[in-house]
């Protein structure tokens, strides 16, 4: 006999980290109201040698997704001009193209409304207010107009002393202080976290099925420690950002309802991390300043992203 999908313990966990009203009625950015000016200032501090890493994989039509979520689909590129001199016989030609993809389909920021559980999204709006032609009505990924603040690795395969983390593995609190200490800082408010599981490898290394089943990720007991240190944004290298069949059977993306829906926090996934773990650890450090500015498609459920970390 199947379990219900919602049980009294994630209801228990969604009011310890629910964040509805903390920034007024009208809000519609949750957590990123956290990165204030003073924030910024201070992650702008953390560049030391101007060492750039980029964080995303590339758009191309070979890329994370095989079908398993319908309408997902990776990037497919097309030329609609080639050389063609618009203008006239013997002016300059242009080349354009276009591109059709799943906003989610590669490296990518999740918008507050990319779910929502019990009829409500983030700041106790009702589901409906996602529309087929509108899309979302509030808190679209073109709200939050920048995404900049201090950023922070926690290395949590490195602090298990592993090269990627299993399957199985559900990433806890425990890990994320583990990876702190190994990060020699602690978290703080305003912080984007990113947490590397060494996952994306599986995906690197050619194995797409692999790399979206069984997944490592983050636990249904993780929010309540982001919400306790007022963390941003969350990100991983991950498809699915939790762990992979779920921890508890048939409760389905627990973690994506509490981060996105009562917390109002945003998560990003398939952020490459592997080229940061090798960077942070020749550094000897794992903060830094972080750009993740998102793409600002009006009403958009999630948008790409192409972050890059500053040493």
């Amino acid at each position: 006999m199947s379990r219900p999908a919602l049980r009294p313990e994630f209801h228990e966990i969604a009011k310890r980290v629910n964040n509805w009203g903390r920034w007024g009625a009208d809000d519609e950015i949750g957590t990123l109201n956290l990165i204030t000016d003073e924030v910024v200032r201070e992650a702008a501090a953390a560049v030391r040698t101007g060492r750039r890493v980029p964080l995303a994989l590339p758009l191309q039509q070979d890329g994370v997704q095989t079908g398993m979520i319908p309408g997902r689909v990776n990037p497919l590129h097309a030329m609609v001009q080639i050389n063609q001199e618009i203008f006239g016989p013997g002016t300059v030609a242009c080349s354009d193209d276009a591109v059709t993809m799943g906003l989610q389909a590669a490296t990518h920021w999740d918008a507050l409304p990319h779910v929502s559980h019990s009829g409500r999204l983030y700041n106790g709006r009702p589901a409906s207010t996602v529309t087929p032609h509108g899309g979302a009505e509030f808190s679209g990924i073109d709200k939050p107009r920048h995404i900049v603040s201090r950023g922070v690795l926690l290395d949590v395969a490195r602090a298990r002393g592993e090269h990627r983390l299993a399957g199985g593995h559900a990433v806890g609190p425990e890990d994320l202080e583990a990876a702190e200490e190994l990060a020699g800082t602690r978290v703080r408010a305003g912080d984007i976290v990113l947490v590397r599981t060494g996952q994306i490898q599986v995906y690197l290394a050619g194995d797409k099925h692999g790399y979206g089943y069984p997944s490592p990720g983050l636990s249904v007991r993780t929010p309540e420690w982001f919400h306790a240190r007022d963390v941003a944004a969350v990100a991983n290298d991950t498809l699915t950002f939790e762990i992979f069949p779920p921890e508890i059977e048939d409760l389905w993306l627990p973690v994506h309802a509490l981060d996105l829906v009562e917390m109002g926090m945003l998560q990003g996934q398939n952020w490459n991390l592997e080229e940061l773990s090798t960077a942070c650890g020749e550094e000897g450090r794992y903060t830094f300043l972080l750009s993740a500015m998102p793409e600002p498609f009006v009403g958009g459920t999630g948008t790409p992203v192409a972050p890059v970390a500053i040493l």
